[in-house]
């Protein structure tokens, strides 16, 4: 049988080139298969939701992706905006335009706020200045001198997010950005990340409370053991009861 060949204007449902596409992917932890061959593409400014039960593979993806060592990619094609991801270096991938927001955070001790987002920024920024950083996360230019993790949650979440918009990023990707925050925040955090879409920038979100990111993605991909078992509109998930409790326990 013949090898299949990427396409990278190929696209799930429509026939506009796909601006990001990851291709049968697959990586390891160790002896562990995690990732079995995962597949989507999206488009310039959507919001991807990637869901899942715990376990499905999705922060490993979203490693992968962002081309991390761990997990390790054995297989797969990953391509931005024309470039070809899947044999650069974690921060080669970062040059050209991926951002990754882990669950950590990882704000750096000891450093402020506006010191945390200029050692992130790049040279000359051809989009997001601090000044532009600042008028989106008001909160962070209030405490630009105060120490990054003494923050509140929300707030650090906040700095992660501005963090990567400092790199002038292509592709937003946030591991659990709702994890332990009052639903108050979290509607702050979802109003930011509708005007980072209004930009142009690419989101792809691994969220455990999926109504919330369904509400707000515009596809949806769930995965399950490592593979893809639904790839389309994030409302058909919301209105498909059976869907839902099958994939998502909800």
């Amino acid at each position: 049988m013949a090898e299949k060949q990427f396409n990278p204007n190929a696209n799930h449902a429509e026939t506009a080139p796909a601006y990001f596409s990851a291709w049968d992917i697959h990586a390891y932890y160790g002896e562990s298969y995690i990732v079995q061959g995962v597949s989507f593409n999206i488009h310039e400014g959507e919001i991807l939701a990637l869901l899942g039960r715990n376990g499905a593979g999705k922060t490993s993806t979203l490693r992968a992706l962002a081309r991390l060592d761990s997990p390790q990619l054995t297989h797969g094609e990953i391509w931005l905006d024309h470039d070809r991801l899947h044999d650069k270096k974690s921060y080669e991938a970062a040059a050209l335009g991926m951002g990754l927001v882990p669950e950590d955070r990882r704000i750096i001790s000891g450093l402020t706020v506006e010191e945390n987002l200029q050692l992130a920024q790049i040279a000359e920024p051809i989009g997001w200045s601090l000044d532009r950083i600042y008028d989106l996360f008001p909160r962070l230019r209030e405490r630009r001198k105060q120490e990054g993790v003494t923050l509140s949650g929300g707030e650090q979440q906040m700095l992660s997010i501005a963090r990567a918009l400092a790199r002038d990023i292509k592709v937003l990707l946030l591991d659990e950005p709702y994890e332990g925050l009052a639903p108050v925040i979290v509607d702050e955090i979802e109003k930011t990340l509708r005007i980072i879409k209004e930009q142009g920038i690419t989101t792809i979100l691994v969220e455990q409370n999926a109504v919330r990111a369904l509400n707000l993605a515009d596809r949806a991909v769930i995965l399950d053991t490592g593979r893809v078992v639904y790839d389309g509109d994030a409302k058909e998930v919301l209105e498909n009861e059976a869907l839902r409790a099958e994939y998502l326990a909800i």
